[in-house]
C-alpha cells in the first residue's frame, strides 16, 4: 500500500534538512504573495526566486523539480511566475523537461485578477526525454481542484503518470503541500507522498484526502 506522510512545519527549513535521492520527486506550488502578505511584493519575488532556486538544488540529479504556477496581476503588473522558476532552475544548473499550459477557463474567456491558465513545467539535471515521450502541451480542463490553491486534477494526474513512465522517482515531495491533492493523486497511482504544511488545518486535510486518478 502507498504510504503517505505530513509533516507539521515551514517547508523550507525541512528542504534544507531532507536527505533526497533519485526516488524522490519534487511536486509543488509555491505561496504566492497574497499567501504572504506581510513581505510585500518585492520581498516575495525575492522569496520565490529564493525557495524555487532551493526547491531545484536539492532534487536529486537523476529525479525530477515540477511546479505548477498562476501568474498573478498585481497593481496593474503582470508576474511571470513560469520565468521565475526558469531561473532558479537555471540557476541550479537544472535544464527544462517541459513547459506546458493547463488552461483555467475554455480558451476565449476573458478573466480577471488571475491569467486563464497556468504554467506546468519540469527540470532535471541529468534526465532527458527522447521525443516518444511527447504529451500535449495545453491540458484544456483543470479535471476538477480540491481547494482554490490546489494543482488541478488534470495536472496532478499527468504529473504522476510522467513519474512513473519516464523516471524512477516513485515519491512525491510537497514541501508546501496545502490540502495535499498532490499527495492524494500519487497514492492513489501507487506511489508514496510526503508533503510538509506550516498550517495544523490543512496538515489534517493532507493527512485525509482521498482522491481516485
Amino acid at each position: 500500500m502507498p504510504t503517505r506522510t505530513v509533516h507539521h512545519g515551514d517547508g523550507v527549513q525541512w528542504l534544507h534538512r531532507a536527505e533526497l535521492g533519485p526516488e524522490h520527486a519534487l511536486v509543488t506550488s509555491l505561496p504566492d504573495v497574497s499567501e504572504l502578505p506581510a513581505l510585500g511584493l518585492p520581498a516575495w519575488r525575492t522569496w520565490f526566486l529564493e525557495t524555487a532556486t532551493l526547491v531545484c538544488s536539492r532534487v536529486d540529479p537523476r529525479a525530477v523539480a515540477v511546479f505548477y504556477q498562476t501568474d498573478i496581476k498585481h497593481d496593474g503588473r503582470w508576474i511571470d511566475k513560469a520565468s521565475l522558476v526558469q531561473r532558479a532552475a537555471e540557476d541550479a544548473g537544472l535544464s527544462c523537461l517541459w513547459h506546458k499550459i493547463v488552461c483555467r477557463v475554455a480558451p476565449g474567456h476573458t478573466t480577471f485578477g488571475r491569467p486563464a491558465y497556468g504554467h506546468w513545467l519540469a527540470f532535471s539535471k541529468e534526465l532527458r526525454l527522447p521525443a516518444s515521450a511527447s504529451t500535449p502541451d495545453v491540458l484544456p480542463l483543470l479535471g476538477g481542484m480540491t481547494w482554490a490553491r490546489a494543482m488541478p486534477m488534470s495536472a496532478a494526474a499527468a504529473t504522476c503518470r510522467f513519474l512513473v513512465e519516464h523516471t524512477t522517482c516513485r515519491v512525491v515531495v510537497d514541501p508546501f503541500c496545502g490540502h495535499g491533492t498532490i499527495l492524494a493523486v500519487a497514492n492513489a497511482q501507487g506511489l508514496d507522498g510526503i508533503g510538509v504544511e506550516l498550517s495544523s488545518k490543512r496538515v489534517r486535510k493532507a493527512q485525509r484526502l482521498v482522491l481516485d486518478a
